[in-house]
């Protein structure tokens, strides 16, 4: 079936919440390929469309291919801010609005409760659509509190589109995700996704229910969770001990990344973290064999301070963190 096969579309509603159907979902190639649908059936090309400032890069650059003009809202954290949200909604005749409520990246915010509504009511008042970028929601971490639901699940009137992948958690190879919609803007979707990729294999969704009706993947699911946070709680400790001078302003309790802000200050040696200060801690840090990623790609227009994402997801286990945070104090000495 081109929506793909009705069972996984079921498993991916009921995950999704609210009263969200089987019928209102369709199954894509990886939440990349999602997100580019999504952003070409609600926006023509030249449109603007409002994003979260810091925001994923891979989103900002889709945004651009389609030929859309990204317009940041800053993420405070709480999430996006509403006020800004409805300001950037009148300055811009924008219709679409792009979020990932839930462990943001890079800055890991969680939409505040109070929040939720109000990003609804702000959309639906401009006619505007909200893509749902729920990419980590089963990355949380042992230690966090319950999950808000979905933003899908408390809209009944068709402003979300949902995105939901099963890739972070299962293997990057293993591009199944969901696209969920209601109202005549699936139709969109559905019409763009047959054109753009036809149908996600039929081979690859059969091993996606086997596996989520597994009994091993509840389990899994708990081993990364727990993984999940030992190596979160190594990473923040071993920044805290070494280098006190990179903010940590959230230790986010889900996904699988840090986001730092580098020491402001003008003159001295502070100077080197302003203007190129991440391009010389991040090729210091290469040197000696340390990979992180410098803020200034989440941006979608000038960021207001220097940023570094580390991640904790592609390490052996917590003695590589503990020596990438030794040497990430070495190449900080050499840029400073």
């Amino acid at each position: 079936p081109l929506d793909g096969l009705p069972e996984l579309r079921e498993w991916f509603a009921r995950g999704i919440g609210g009263a969200v159907t089987a019928a209102e979902v369709l199954i894509a190639a990886g939440g990349q390929a999602a997100l580019a649908t999504a952003l070409r059936a609600l926006a023509p090309p030249g449109a603007p469309v409002l994003v979260e400032s810091p925001t994923y890069p891979g989103m900002l650059a889709l945004a651009r291919a389609a030929g859309l003009r990204p317009v940041p809202v800053p993420v405070d954290p709480d999430g996006v801010r509403p006020d800004l949200l409805a300001d950037a909604f009148r300055a811009t005749g924008a219709r679409v609005f792009v979020c990932q409520p839930l462990f943001q990246n890079p800055t890991g915010a969680v939409l505040a409760p109070d929040r939720r509504a109000e990003v609804l009511r702000i959309a639906r008042a401009a006619g505007a659509f909200v893509i749902e970028d729920d990419f980590v929601r089963r990355l949380v971490h042992a230690d966090s509190g319950p999950l808000p639901r979905t933003l899908a699940a408390d809209d009944p009137d068709g402003v979300v589109v949902h995105v939901g992948s099963l890739t972070k958690a299962t293997s990057p190879s293993f591009r199944v995700a969901a696209l969920a919609a209601r109202g005549p803007v699936l139709e969109r979707l559905r019409a763009i996704q047959v054109v753009d990729s036809f149908f996600v294999p039929r081979p690859l969704q059969e091993a996606a229910l086997e596996l989520v009706g597994s009994p091993a993947w509840p389990r899994h699911l708990r081993a990364l969770s727990a993984e999940l946070k030992t190596r979160r709680t190594t990473m923040a400790t071993e920044l805290a001990l070494h280098l006190p001078e990179l903010a940590l302003p959230h230790i986010p309790s889900g996904g699988y990344h840090l986001w730092l802000r580098l020491p402001d200050g003008a003159g001295g040696a502070s100077q080197a973290f302003g203007s190129g200060g991440e391009s010389a801690l991040t090729a210091a840090a290469l040197r000696n064999g340390v990979a992180l990623t410098p803020g200034r790609p989440y941006f979608s227009a000038e960021p207001p301070a220097a940023h570094l994402r580390l991640s904790f997801a592609a390490v052996a286990g917590v003695g590589e963190i503990t020596e990438g945070i030794r040497r990430l104090r070495v190449a900080c000495d050499e840029a400073l």
